[in-house]
């Protein structure tokens, strides 16, 4: 489930840390919807992009939860499902 995987990896960070939810589109422009969120926030807001009208039809393309430091927590992409973090083997 995308909640526990994207716990999994910011539990790593500071639990006070804020993070930022972006959305990608096939035209390569983009949209800040979430910004200095909880990670529980965060991962709400990915799941809702990550399973909406537009990343099924593929109107979007991308979705990602970026920490404090800018780096990114969790990566979502239309028709390869979550390639980041990689599932263990």
């Amino acid at each position: 489930m995308l909640v526990d995987e994207v716990s999994e990896t910011s539990s790593r960070t500071s639990m006070s840390e804020e993070f930022s939810v972006y959305q990608f589109f096939a035209d390569d422009s983009w949209e800040r919807v979430r910004s200095f969120v909880s990670a529980e926030e965060a991962c709400r807001a990915a799941q809702h992009y990550c399973s909406s009208v537009g990343a099924q039809v593929g109107t979007t393309r991308r979705v990602i939860i970026t920490d404090g430091g800018d780096c990114t927590n969790f990566e979502w992409r239309y028709g390869e499902g979550i390639t980041y973090p990689e599932k263990a083997p």
